[in-house]
């Protein structure tokens, strides 16, 4: 079997497993683990200042993730104003507004889908490059949508964050194992 073939397989059913964790959120009550939230935050937050330092020498591209960044977070606004929160005996909870979340999750996996298969059309009539990312990196439109969702969850998970400091504590929830 092509080694290959095997780490193309593992690196897909891995992306599978994270976009389905990912959509999964999108739907019904989460219960609320502030040291998760934070986590995520500062990793999207690294993330986008990642981004940012990559896209600085193209202006085209650094402009289109400074809007996607603003799109994502006017976003996480208002699906921040339609979560619902709640303290029950059993801890507290948010539930976030499925559509919001879905939408941006969406656009990005159509776009990351078809530069897959635009850079996979490409890489078989040219040379290899060095780097197999470059492709994304110069796309305006990806970066764009990069930045809708970072900005969305940044903006999104500081609400909650926030918010949860005014919920009526529950029951003392676990640390990070």
């Amino acid at each position: 079997m092509n080694p290959n073939l095997i780490g193309t397989a593992v690196g897909a059913a891995l992306a599978g497993w994270l976009l389905y964790r990912r959509v999964r959120r999108n739907f019904g009550r989460q219960p609320l683990s502030e040291w998760r939230l934070y986590v995520r935050t500062a990793l999207l937050a690294l993330i986008g200042m990642l981004l940012l330092r990559g896209t600085a020498a193209n202006p085209a591209v650094l402009a289109a993730l400074l809007g996607g960044l603003a799109a994502g977070a006017t976003l996480g606004y208002f699906a921040l104003r339609h979560t619902t929160f709640e303290a029950t005996a059993e801890g507290r909870f948010y539930t976030p507004h499925s559509y919001f979340g879905l939408a941006v999750t969406s656009l990005l996996v159509g776009r990351l889908a078809y530069r897959f298969l635009q850079l996979y059309q490409s890489a078989e009539a040219a040379a290899p490059e060095p780097n197999p990312l470059a492709g994304f990196q110069r796309s305006p439109l990806t970066t764009a949508l990069f930045g809708l969702l970072i900005g969305y969850y940044l903006l999104l998970n500081a609400g909650i964050l926030r918010r949860a400091r005014t919920l009526a504590a529950g029951p003392a929830e676990p640390g990070p194992p």
